[in-house]
């Protein structure tokens, strides 16, 4: 399904409106708040850099002291009613915010800056909690991608229209009608919100945020999986926020641009997230694919370190507006650059979410979102430290984003260190979208949690990097050892922890071992898929089952799920045409190829019986 067709769905589009208007109403009251103290009250430049640096300590406060608070609320309760209570909120605040604008009281908008900080702590869970509640498991890229996509053009559209309302000439009174008619747009689409139970109703709420704030950090880490993605997520905020903060100097003294090129920056760094956004779930294909997550980093440090040769002097003009700057030579690639670095990023951080939301337990998402959001909060304290502190030392802005895409290389390759499984999905996607156009039938066959074996027929050596890249789980695979060997692939297979074997004649040590380790993993609650045949078939038919899988099951067991791939006997990677001693090229790329997935097996089944199950599934395409 097409994702812009969850935008008709009741389930998703009243939360995603009220999402997308949370976004542009914290934004309009954030710009118009900085046009009146920046702009209007007449204050000296010493008083504007110390509300300047207040602001942002402000907002992130409520992060530190209440996200623990709010994941618990969000596990606990109906999140439907937690966004309504939530809005109602932001009424209060923006109606505070409006007693601020009329009495031009910096003090006041200051406490409302904490508030909506506090309404972003509490909102941030429940956000992105719910969609794996409202979506289906192949809706899940797409909805966060509609999500970020959504979030990034209402930060910027509130961005400019806040700054434009305070600046009108009804001055505090159109910018108060603009963010309490927004907060109010915001409630009445949370009522058409449908019910969404509680994940955790039974939990015990914790009063105390310091210790509660370590048991979230404790359970974000939990999965190694999950909090490298969450790390990731993380650094994405921290990159973001180097840049973004040095925008309005960088635009006047390397851009040679006023305002509206400023707001042209902005504009084609949120439309290219939300292009990439957008782009993860055509080339994911419908899948949490983290395979795209390198290829975001790799993005974001190539166009990082473009932009700094593509400027890094000042130019000898000023003032320009956004058509003029366009016109001047040189600065159509800058626009680029600024366009496909939020690209990659958009690759970057949807799917680091999707994963966060798709391995962790319904019952424990939301404390998880609250440790991603106290992480996060660190990282951006970090990031606005790092980037006065570099700047303090003589560091030149351009200079300063050429450093911050060098580190966003090094800190990624350190994350895919730590988990290969990043890398190895890459590398996983980039050769089965370059090689087939792959569908699946029955995932929703492949259990969520807990151990299964997924038995399947063996047609080429590409078998297992097709299911790898179509089931959501991580997939533990039984190989040939040869198999295992073969270079490249061979790291991807180490990757994915799979398990090499070989024949009882031909080496019973190995054997022994890799019956040691299926066991072992199906004790750890893995997945586990074998292909019973016991080598690639030789004839595109399907040849008998070996007994061993069902030793596998006797000694532990476990569901079975029949898989069958059609259509990779005509591949050049089966062994179609080994036996006429010539190597075989492929016909075209981007072949057709099916994976289907029938329903689980109960543990005593024969191996002549799961022979049949995929004799099935297989039908007479091979």
């Amino acid at each position: 399904m097409n994702q812009f067709r969850l935008l008709a769905k009741r389930r998703f589009a009243p939360f995603f409106a009220v999402q997308a208007l949370a976004a542009f109403n914290d934004n309009a009251f954030r710009n118009a708040t900085i046009v009146l103290v920046g702009f209007q009250l007449g204050l000296s430049t010493k008083t504007i850099g110390v509300y300047s640096n207040l602001a942002p300590a402000l907002f992130i406060l409520p992060f530190f002291l209440f996200s623990a608070s709010a994941g618990q609320l969000a596990e606990k309760y109906e999140k439907h009613t937690l966004i309504r209570w939530v809005k109602v909120f932001e009424i209060a605040a923006m109606c505070v915010a409006a007693w601020g604008f009329h009495a031009q009281s910096p003090l006041l908008l200051f406490v409302v800056l904490f508030l909506m900080g506090l309404h972003s702590t509490v909102f941030g869970p429940i956000k992105y909690a719910i969609l794996p509640q409202v979506l289906e498991r192949d809706e899940l890229v797409g909805g966060n991608g509609l999500v970020e996509t959504g979030t990034s053009i209402a930060i910027l559209i509130g961005m400019i229209a806040g700054g434009a309302a305070m600046a009108s000439h009804f001055g505090w009174l159109a910018a108060s009608a603009l963010v309490i008619g927004v907060a109010l747009l915001g409630f009445m689409a949370s009522l058409a919100i449908p019910r969404v139970p509680a994940a955790a109703p039974g939990l015990k709420f914790n009063w105390n945020f310091v210790v509660e704030s370590g048991r979230v950090l404790k359970l974000a880490a939990k999965q190694r999986a999950v909090f490298n993605a969450i790390l990731g997520i993380s650094w994405f905020w921290f990159f973001g926020g180097v840049v973004t903060a040095q925008l309005p100097n960088y635009t006047l003294q390397y851009l040679g641009g006023g305002a509206s090129v400023e707001i042209l920056v902005l504009a084609l760094f949120s439309i290219g997230v939300g292009i990439g956004s957008l782009l993860c779930e055509r080339l994911s294909g419908h899948q949490v694919e983290i395979g795209l997550v390198p290829l975001g980093a790799f993005g974001m440090t190539v166009f990082g370190v473009l932009l700094y040769f593509a400027r890094h002097a000042r130019p000898g003009y000023r003032g320009l507006d956004w058509l003029a700057f366009l016109q001047q030579p040189g600065n159509g690639w800058i626009a680029l650059d600024l366009t496909l670095i939020g690209l990659f990023a958009g690759f970057f951080i949807v799917p680091l979410f999707a994963l966060v939301q798709s391995r962790t337990p319904h019952g424990e998402l939301s404390r998880v979102i609250a440790g991603n959001n106290i992480i996060n909060a660190i990282f951006l304290v970090v990031a606005a430290g790092f980037g006065i502190g570099l700047l303090a030392a003589g560091l030149t802005i351009p200079q300063l984003f050429l450093v911050t895409a060098i580190l966003n290389a090094a800190v990624t390759l350190w994350i895919f260190w730590l988990v290969p499984e990043f890398l190895m999905r890459f590398i996983d996607w980039l050769l089965i979208s370059v090689l087939y156009r792959v569908r699946a039938s029955g995932l929703e066959h492949v259990p969520d949690e807990g151990p299964a074996l997924l038995v399947c027929n063996h047609v080429s050596f590409m078998d297992a990097l097709i299911i790898m890249g179509s089931v959501r789980r991580p997939v533990r695979f039984v190989m040939y050892y040869k198999i295992f060997k073969v270079p490249l692939l061979s790291f991807v297979f180490r990757a994915a922890k799979a398990i090499p074997i070989a024949g009882g004649k031909e080496n019973p040590k190995l054997l022994a071992r890799a019956f040691e380790a299926i066991d072992a993993a199906l004790a750890e609650g893995e997945l586990v898929c074998i292909f019973p045949e016991g080598g690639l078939t030789i004839d595109g038919e399907i040849g008998p089952f070996r007994p061993g899988v069902e030793k596998i099951l006797a000694r532990r067991p476990v569901p079975v799920v029949p898989m069958a791939l059609r259509g990779l006997w005509s591949s050049m990677w089966s062994r179609r045409d080994s036996r006429l001693g010539r190597a075989r090229l492929p016909r075209r790329f981007r072949a057709r190829i099916e994976l289907a997935i029938g329903a689980s097996m109960v543990p005593s089944s024969q191996a002549a019986d799961m022979e049949a199950a995929v004799r099935a599934l297989r039908g007479v395409a091979s």
